[in-house]
């Protein structure tokens, strides 16, 4: 089981070794920009246009450019720590980022990152659930505004929604690992792009008929100083959760062929795909806070800035379902093998734990159940689809999230690991530059949490 679980792996391996365990490397920095270009884009990009119509026009799109630039840096010198010792031509690799974190900087460390990266694969597991009954309600409001009026009062619960998809979770969850669910990636990659693509049509499209870019400089007014600058914390919150592949990226490099080095094309592969990105964005962004100026919504595709034609709205939103069907369980594979593995190797003569049963479907094919794993997997289910019951706030969770996970993840861990791979003096100018760099990120990240925090909080006692 160990062996499908590329995210959590933490032993080191050789080139001989891990020929065994991955037949043949035929990546190319095509292939790269594809694996980057549909990690990266997900739900976050609908929230863009809001983000920016917080920070306004003289700050919203830099600061789009500025974690883009961020994240070049932070994966440019992540490359790097895919061999070892040397970054290009080192007989080791480090095929995960936690494998990478224990070679460099020790079993402690490796822990600590272990709990942030599991808690950001659950963390997505709870956005996605609230954002799929989101979209699910937004069909049915679509349609009731097109056959009631705009001034209909459609209104839908988000509970029942949940519900309904974390029971398809529970029936998704038991996919025995990655290997049994490269379809259901390749649905929800398609998925993202369409819904993507129809958002940034549908923000072009409005603009067009207003005559007019909506917006201004400073952004949406607030009542005080105070609220004003908790917005821009969250929109903060917002973009950061929309970019960051870090968790990836050594995964991703590890299927590339080679000569040219892994790490060469992987740098050449992520500045393509953080050019193609932060251009996707910033057209999506900017058009969705230009068709709608202060009252952009949170959510372009759910906050019914767009009526018509009823059936795009439509559309789009299903395949925002049928993405985060399948983008939860990506996130949620990697947990599922990781508490696995641990209770087999604790427990190896428990029945209960690694005894399997096979049961016929239709006759057509042949299941394997374990009892442990129903059990496991289903609590898992259940307990994000409560949570997202609790605070089924989309802009404000994604807030949260990205914040929390941006500056340990995307930045810290890369830049300490660095310092090891490339024996960086204390004090020298590139140490005190990446430091400085690391503490600026630190601060931006701490603002971005402690303004979506505040802002979860508030719409949770409103």
């Amino acid at each position: 089981m160990a062996n499908h679980t590329p995210l959590l792996k933490t032993s080191h391996s050789s080139d001989e070794e891990s020929s065994a365990d991955l037949t043949h490397r035929t990546g190319t920095i095509w292939t790269a920009i594809a694996h980057i270009i549909t990690g990266v884009m997900g739900a976050g990009v609908l929230s863009l246009g809001w983000s920016l119509a917080q920070l306004g026009w003289l700050f919203g799109p830099p600061a789009i450019v500025v974690f883009a630039a961020v994240t070049a840096v932070s994966t440019s010198i992540l490359s790097d720590c895919y061999r070892s010792p040397h970054s290009e031509y080192g007989p080791d690799r480090n095929v995960s980022f936690l494998q990478a974190v224990s070679y460099y900087l020790g079993e402690k460390n490796q822990r600590i990152c272990a709990v942030l990266l599991n808690e950001s694969l659950y963390g997505n597991d709870i956005a996605y659930t609230i954002a799929t009954a989101t979209s699910m309600r937004a069909i049915l409001k679509s349609n009731c505004y097109h056959e009631q009026g705009h001034d209909a009062a459609c209104k839908y619960p988000d509970s029942i929604y949940m519900l309904l998809f974390g029971l398809v979770q529970i029936f998704m969850s038991q996919i025995p690992n990655f290997h049994n669910m490269a379809w259901l990636s390749a649905v929800a990659a398609i998925m993202s792009f369409t819904y993507s693509f129809i958002g940034l049509g549908l923000g072009f499209a409005k603009v067009i008929v207003n005559g007019e870019i909506m917006g201004s400089i400073g952004g949406v007014p607030a009542a005080s100083a105070t609220d004003k600058v908790w917005l821009v914390f969250q929109g903060l919150g917002d973009i950061a959760f929309a970019y960051p592949y870090s968790i990836i990226l050594l995964e991703i490099q590890d299927t590339l062929k080679s000569p040219p080095s892994e790490t060469k094309t992987m740098k050449k592969a992520s500045r393509s795909a953080i050019v193609i990105t932060t251009l996707f964005y910033l057209c999506c962004g900017s058009f969705g806070y230009a068709a709608f100026g202060n009252n952009t919504p949170g959510n372009l595709l759910t906050g019914f800035g767009f009526y018509e034609p009823y059936w795009v709205v439509d559309l789009a939103n299903a395949c925002v379902i049928l993405h985060l069907v399948g983008g939860y369980q990506v996130f949620s594979q990697p947990v599922f093998a990781l508490v696995e593995t641990w209770f087999s190797e604790r427990y190896p003569d428990s029945d209960f734990v690694n005894r399997f049963y096979q049961i016929k479907l239709l006759s057509l094919t042949t299941f394997q159940l374990n009892p442990f794993r129903i059990c496991f997997r289903t609590t898992y289910v259940v307990s994000t689809t409560l949570i997202a019951m609790l605070f089924p706030y989309f802009n404000e969770v994604l807030g949260v999230l990205g914040a929390l996970n941006f500056w340990p993840l995307v930045v810290y861990f890369p830049v300490e690991m660095y310092f090891v791979q490339r024996k960086i003096v204390p004090w020298s100018q590139k140490w005190v530059a990446l430091k400085t760099f690391s503490f600026a990120c630190f601060l931006v990240s701490a603002v971005g949490f402690i303004g979506s925090l505040q802002g979860l909080v508030t719409a949770k006692l409103s």
